[in-house]
């Protein structure tokens, strides 16, 4: 009963950002105000089996992070939105299909830099949730000489893992930066973060 007397949520989009994958949209126009929305998602390995969102149940919000409750981060899934306001809701409007691991877009790593006696400990932590650490992320990450264009490169470093560089022969001011990487069909890549730098081997 009241089906089709709300207006349908508009622009209903399955969106990553930041290693996260979010479902978006925007209230249908003439919405009452105290209207609230309610998600669903279905994956192609189980067409049709549209399974509930707990966090995402009569929101208010026109926003709904998925990346915990999907199961398979290798399948591509969809979802779903509709709108309520008392007894009355609208239809629901699907968004397009996904793949967490193909789709994924990533942000850059913080970079963590410490100097102890001439060797540069680096390592990169990232801001990401909990569920999909498991999956094989790494960084890389640029080294060079402040005001110089050559920049040894680091590549490929498993997230877990930290580098150590002998700074014997380096002294000036130093810069690094880092980015994100996963191995899909090829490697993906975040942009580079801001550059940190170091004074290495100050005489006086």
């Amino acid at each position: 009963s009241g089906h089709g007397q709300l207006p349908a949520p508009q622009n209903v989009t399955l969106l990553s950002k930041d290693f996260d994958m979010i479902l978006t949209w925007t209230p249908g126009e003439g919405s009452p105000p105290d209207v609230l929305y309610t998600v669903r998602y279905e994956s192609k390995g189980r067409m049709n089996k549209w399974i509930k969102v707990p966090h995402c149940k009569n929101i208010h919000s026109i926003s709904c992070n998925l990346t915990c409750v999907i199961p398979n981060f290798f399948i591509k899934f969809r979802a779903r939105v509709k709108a309520t306001s008392g007894r009355l809701h609208s239809p629901w409007v699907k968004s397009q299909f996904k793949e967490y691991h193909l789709d994924v877009e990533l942000a850059p790593p913080l970079l963590n830099v410490n100097v102890k006696e001439n060797v540069i400990h680096v390592n990169a932590t990232f801001p990401m949730a909990i569920c999909v650490e498991s999956l094989s992320w790494m960084y890389d990450f640029n080294l060079w000489e402040a005001g110089s264009e050559n920049k040894k490169q680091y590549k490929s470093i498993f997230r877990k893992k930290a580098v150590t560089i002998d700074a014997t022969a380096l002294s000036g001011n130093y810069c690094l930066n880092t980015r994100s990487s996963i191995q899909s069909i090829d490697f993906k890549h975040s942009k580079f973060s801001d550059p940190v730098c170091i004074l290495l081997n100050h005489k006086g």
